[in-house]
């Protein structure tokens, strides 16, 4: 069990405070509103214990509360927009809360069955359509491996279809025959270390497949794409296609911030999903939309559908299509979570939605989330948390961290719900801008751009870190480069529950803002579900879901007042 350490002379509120400080000093640069800028000093972090709880070197808790921080003032200032202005509309940011954040997708639960219990995965819709995640030699094909060069390692990723990458160093797609967990590791690593990461490189390139070599932070800033990203802020949002009137915002009857802004979600797994989840939580009417036969990984669905409506269309069919384009014409945000380059051949990048814009009169927001950014040689590369954290160099730095020679992944998808909310923030920007100057907004993030600003930010002291280290349990160094996301975030997640405990914040059991979950009855999996509150509170605004996830395809591809009955609730 990991020991609860408390450092009297470091201050997680005083660094999340002065981050988010550091955020708002570059206001211009991210077009974060003058407006919000008024309610930066009403901004309160607490944390009912000064702890650590993520086993990693990088102030994890501080940034997202910062990013949090960031979220709340500009909901403020549209709040302003909507309800009047108030010098007094304090922003409550909870250091737990958003430490959970940070790995919600995580924890969510079903039936008090959590990702871990082999029975929850009766009780989802099966769009694991490529055996992906089913099948244990399948998921170690997005894994860390060793290459024919002893000190180079590369990240293999076979995305939601893993065929591809296994035949691109000599293995069959589907293998019946290894089932054990040793044993599919050392024969998948057996054929990486026929090639060197260059080699493995320009297979991966010519496949399209999503794999990378794991650099050192200092090796990738000095490469061609990473001297053009580093360069680039965390994020941005600016003005495209052609000059539009104000838009208004729809009367309000409630004190929900988006109450009345549809936003239509194309996106896949954890990042892209977590924008409209976090726009959700503030009133808006999202429609996330899949394919019929789209891959996606079923238990994810439980958080990132949060407050949704999800449903299918299939947009390589003429019908689909015109289904879509009807569906943008009334969209007031679209969220394109996939990496460069897929949305445009698919006919939707900015120059469509700037024409359904100028056509229809009213502004639109663009809210673009890749892995590796939009500009750079490497910008139309797809990508996953995992191959974030190593090209950017933050694998190297855990494996520091952990007295290894070797890289060892984030075992949290923290990249992934870092960059979420930062679209989330540019979509609010943009709002703001639509509403107060007119026009239409292209707000771009990337989950590499989140793990730049939290390298930027740099580590905890040497003395904090040994401390850390000596908190945690011996199980916790035992973990291997080649060691999958779901063994290191299961030693991960219990690591950090017990600090909970051992705090007296136990999830879910104490009063305030220490309550870190809720629980819904979902109508649409009939079963209760658990699942992250929202991290910010806004004095005079209201937050939180109106209706519990569904999986994907549950919905008709329209938005609502079609008749549909809610018949969700909140339990707790």
């Amino acid at each position: 069990m990991a020991t609860n350490i408390v450092f009297k002379e470091y201050s997680l509120v005083e660094e999340a405070h002065r981050i988010f400080s550091l955020l708002c000093d570059h206001s211009v640069e991210l077009n974060i509103p003058a407006a919000a800028g008024k309610h930066k000093e009403t901004v309160c972090f607490d944390l009912t214990h000064n702890q650590i709880y993520y086993p990693i070197p990088l102030k994890v808790t501080e940034t997202l509360a910062a990013l949090k921080g960031v979220e709340g003032v500009v909901a403020a200032a549209l709040a302003d927009i909507r309800f009047g202005p108030s010098q007094e509309r304090k922003v409550r940011v909870n250091l737990e809360r958003a430490t959970v954040f940070g790995f919600q997708a995580l924890i969510a639960k079903m039936d008090n069955m959590s990702k871990a219990c082999p029975e929850v995965k009766a009780k989802l819709k099966n769009t694991d359509i490529h055996a992906a995640q089913s099948s244990l030699y399948r998921r170690l094909a997005a894994n860390l491996y060793r290459t024919k060069v002893k000190e180079e390692f590369f990240h293999l990723h076979g995305s939601l279809n893993p065929t591809s990458t296994l035949n691109m160093i000599g293995l069959d797609g589907h293998r019946s025959d290894v089932q054990d967990y040793e044993e599919i590791i050392e024969l998948i690593e057996r054929h990486v270390q026929q090639y060197t990461a260059q080699e493995l490189e320009e297979m991966n390139r010519d496949r399209g497949q999503a794999g990378v070599t794991a650099y050192r932070y200092e090796d990738f800033i000095q490469s061609p794409h990473g001297i053009e990203i580093s360069q680039q802020p965390c994020w941005t949002v600016s003005p495209f296609g052609t000059d539009l009137p104000p838009t208004p915002f729809p009367t309000n009857r409630s004190l929900k911030v988006l109450e009345g802004i549809k936003v239509l979600e194309l996106t896949c797994v954890i990042a892209g999903p977590s924008i409209g989840r976090i726009l959700a939580e503030y009133g808006a009417e999202v429609l996330r939309i899949t394919g019929p036969k789209t891959p996606d990984v079923p238990f994810f669905q439980i958080d990132g559908n949060m407050g949704k409506h999800v449903a299918d269309l299939d947009l390589k069919t003429e019908k689909g299509r015109a289904h879509f384009t009807a569906l943008l014409a009334d969209a007031d945000v679209f969220i394109d979570g996939y990496r460069k380059g897929v949305i445009e051949r698919l006919g939707y990048g900015a120059s469509l939605l700037a024409s359904i814009a100028e056509t229809r009169g009213k502004g639109i927001i663009y809210v673009d989330e890749t892995c590796f950014g939009h500009v750079g040689d490497w910008a139309g590369r797809p990508g996953w948390q995992q191959i974030a954290d190593c090209v950017t160099g933050l694998a190297w730095i855990q494996g520091d961290f952990m007295a290894r020679d070797t890289p060892i992944v984030s075992p949290l998808p923290i990249a992934d719900h870092g960059a979420g909310c930062m679209g989330a923030i540019t979509a609010l920007i943009g709002l703001y801008h639509r509403a107060q100057s007119g026009g239409s907004y292209h707000g771009k993030v990337s989950l590499v751009q989140f793990n730049l600003l939290l390298l930027g930010l740099g580590q905890y002291p040497d003395h904090i870190q040994a401390a850390m280290r000596d908190s945690l349990p011996p199980q916790f160094f035992d973990l291997r480069y080649c060691d999958n996301v779901e063994k290191s975030s299961s030693i991960a997640l219990s690591i950090i529950q017990s600090k909970f405990q051992e705090g007296s914040a136990l999830m879910g059991k104490v009063p305030g803002p220490a309550v870190l979950t809720e629980k819904w009855y979902s109508h649409s999996y009939k079963a209760e579900i658990e699942v992250a509150r929202p991290v910010v509170d806004i004095e005079d605004v209201e937050s939180g879901f109106v209706r519990a996830s569904r999986p994907n395809g549950t919905d008709k591809p329209c938005w609502a007042g079609n008749g549909m009955l809610n018949l969700d609730y909140k339990i707790e």
